[in-house]
């Protein structure tokens, strides 16, 4: 027989930990101990990771756009990552932690048309048109690398490499959406 998942929400997950102990007893492990296990039970790395996704994930769902809310989405990456574009849904910035600078990389693979050939000049242009701080040969690049974008081998075209992305990028395209008021622009 197949067995069908059974949600489990706990409101309060010291006084649970707490509760557990107890049931354990002498074997117990420490309460923080106790308190990662749990964490990484669920999903998480460990209890302050826990904390900070919570914590994101409360600071994100006051903004303005309601956003997909799932326990596999990591609230803190999108907000980290969603910090790195401007009012107008530009990346301001190259992100330091690799993690950020994939997450805005789907945003941007997200607004490259799909299933079209294009010149190196043209999404050059258009990558242009996505940030703010002259670099498309790293975006082109790293794009490449991670299994976004193709090219020919001598470089004259490429093209979006379809795939499902991950559901944080999700999330931040639903978010970043609204700020693109007009298609990319074209210098």
């Amino acid at each position: 027989m197949t067995k069908s998942p059974l949600p489990l929400t706990i409101g309060d997950l010291s006084q649970f930990t707490r509760h557990l102990s107890r049931q354990l007893g002498d074997a117990a492990p420490s309460h923080l101990t106790l308190m990662n296990m749990l964490a990484r039970a669920g999903g998480y790395q460990n209890h302050q990771h826990l904390r900070s996704s919570t914590a994101a994930g409360v600071r994100l769902a006051q903004s303005p756009v309601p956003s997909e809310q799932t326990n596999a989405t990591d609230q803190r990456l999108i907000e980290r990552t969603l910090t790195q574009f401007d009012d107008a849904g530009r990346l301001r910035q190259w992100p330091s932690r690799r993690s950020v600078q994939t997450l805005a990389l789907f945003v941007l693979w997200s607004r490259i048309p799909a299933a079209t050939a294009i010149s190196e000049k043209d999404i050059n242009t258009r990558l242009n048109g996505m940030h703010s701080f002259e670099d498309p040969a790293t975006l082109r690049r790293t794009m490449i690398s991670c299994g976004l974008l193709q090219r020919e081998r001598d470089g004259s075209n490429y093209q979006r490499r379809e795939q499902a992305p991950p559901q944080e990028a999700l999330a931040l395209i639903s978010r970043l959406r609204p700020r693109w008021a007009a298609p990319v622009s074209v210098r």
